[in-house]
């Protein structure tokens, strides 16, 4: 698809990629007021060979890249590129031949959990691996992150006779910045979330390489988010004008925490993609509570800010499960299915859905978890799993906030939220209940894209101006004390733990007060 967003005067502009995991988009903004000029967009596909397995194309991605931003430019004759800004879905990892380009084999997806088995040996094996994981990068020891999908794609170059001198592996970022400009470089921000990077240092760190068995000459070098990434190579073959710099990368999140205006304690936003995201800005690396990451949102003016995270596994992915097994027409959108279905009930009829499609991740991080929809009776009507399905990924989010500020260090006052899902809003009241605060729904679809492209016009040397806050959805009634109880009793169940007696009817008390996340299953 292509779009004109707006009209602007003829002034230097710059281009935004935002690599998702469904979809590529490309954004020009005008470079002095931030304001979106021209979108493009083209999808991109996903397979799920074996079951926890998830893979993409590499080649099939640079396609959809070239063909976004074809799109995109092609509504823009005479408004020149002063840089480029790219953002792009985390952990996933590729593997190809740096001298001649061809990937070698799939790229493994953020949501790929292939590795569990190999991470939990690692656990075994190796006792202190879990808390030098831990320790040094704020990380779970878990499928989800990038050193386990590095090292299954090594093991895979490796035996169809691929030399290292010849091997490169990075993330999706490192992946477009090579094929614009043919250098190896990624931002310190997508780094952190690889289980390879030093929070401290922000650099590669040996025992983490040595645990990993990544040698560190096969990883890009790592720059400042606000880096200069190298220019538009000679030889591309595209729609982007060789010389081009670019000037900015961050991770999809991270962008989207930037695009918010999420800099300081106390602020933070949840990204509702195919799964979620829920950062918020910390004052240093020392660990996150249990269950819960601290990562480098990004580093720019020579400055590391470093974030609280909870990433969640299935949510758009859910609503689109649901969607589906529900009947919706192909090609409809999940969210607007199920928000539809659901106005036909009043509530979920007791009724609770757990995506745990590939286990669970923050703040439970147990990938034996298992997918479940408890409380059904014979009076369930479809519209009542419609609800436990939007409610569901509601409460996900909502526990994730309550680990976040479980050690009582950090408090989000105001939720920022954006994604596609937020357009329900059903989705976004049920937020606002269930975490009994606001929270302040994003007006724009692609707030990524606007965090990189807005940090590429900063790096150029302009300076545009915040975004007006979204729409603000309050808190109504009492639905968390009613509804939460419920929550984690399915949780336990999804688990394999023991359902408290009375569950329903316990009471909880004040957000990031009563919940602790339970340790993983072993």
């Amino acid at each position: 698809m292509s779009s004109a967003v707006s009209t602007s005067a003829d002034r230097g502009a710059v281009l935004a990629v935002d690599q998702g995991t469904t979809n590529t988009k490309a954004l020009l903004l005008d470079a002095e007021s931030g304001t979106a000029l021209f979108e493009g967009s083209a999808p991109t596909s996903i397979r799920y060979p074996r079951p926890g397995w998830v893979e993409q194309d590499a080649d099939q991605i640079w396609g959809a890249t070239l063909a976004a931003i074809g799109r995109c430019l092609g509504q823009s004759p005479g408004i020149p590129v002063l840089g480029i800004g790219v953002t792009n879905q985390r952990e996933s990892v590729v593997c190809w031949n740096r001298k001649t380009g061809r990937p070698l084999g799939p790229v493994l997806g953020w949501q790929d959990a292939r590795t569990s088995a190999w991470c939990d040996d690692l656990a075994t094996s190796e006792p202190s691996a879990r808390g030098l994981v831990r320790t040094r990068t704020g990380l779970e020891l878990d499928p989800m992150f990038s050193a386990p999908k590095f090292r299954a794609t090594l093991e895979a170059a490796r035996s169809q006779g691929e030399d290292d001198s010849a091997i490169a592996i990075g993330t999706i970022d490192s992946w477009l910045i090579w094929k614009l400009t043919g250098e190896h470089a990624t931002d310190v921000g997508n780094a952190s979330r690889t289980l390879l990077l030093d929070l401290e240092s922000a650099d590669w760190h040996d025992d983490l390489l040595e645990l990993f068995g990544i040698p560190r000459g096969l990883l890009p070098d790592l720059r400042p988010s606000d880096a200069w990434f190298g220019t538009v190579h000679p030889a591309f073959e595209g729609p982007l004008v060789a010389g081009t710099p670019v000037v900015a990368a961050l991770a999809d999140s991270h962008a989207a925490m930037y695009h918010h205006g999420c800099t300081r304690v106390g602020t933070g936003k949840a990204t509702y993609g195919t799964g979620s995201s829920v950062m918020s800005p910390t004052l240093d690396a020392r660990q996150a509570p249990e269950g819960v990451a601290t990562t480098i949102a990004w580093h720019i003016d020579g400055q590391v800010t470093y974030a609280r995270e909870g990433n969640i596994v299935a949510s758009g992915a859910a609503l689109d499960w649901m969607a589906r097994t529900l009947g919706a027409p192909e090609g409809t959108a999940g969210g607007a299915f199920l928000t539809d279905l659901a106005m036909q009930a009043s509530d979920s009829g007791g009724t609770s859905f757990v995506p745990a499609f590939s286990g669970l991740g923050a703040p439970y991080w147990d990938r034996g978890a298992t997918g479940v929809i408890c409380g059904v009776t014979a009076g369930t009507t479809r519209a009542h799993l419609a609800r436990a399905a939007l409610e569901g990924v509601a409460h996900q989010v909502a526990d994730v906030v309550e680990a976040m500020e479980s050690d009582g260090t950090a408090r989000i006052e105001v939720l920022h939220a954006d994604g596609g899902a937020t357009a329900s809003g059903l989705l976004m009241q049920n937020q606002a209940d269930l975490l009994g605060r606001p929270v302040d729904v994003s007006d724009v679809p692609s707030a990524s894209a606007l965090g990189v492209g807005r940090l590429a016009a900063r790096s150029l040397g302009y300076q545009p101006p915040a975004p007006v806050p979204g729409q603000r959805v309050l808190p109504s009634g009492n639905r968390r004390r009613e509804a939460r109880p419920s929550w984690h009793a399915a949780i336990a169940r999804s688990r394999g733990l023991p359902v408290p007696v009375g569950a329903p009817e316990q009471e909880q008390s004040a957000p990031g007060q009563e919940h602790r996340p339970n340790e993983r299953n072993t």
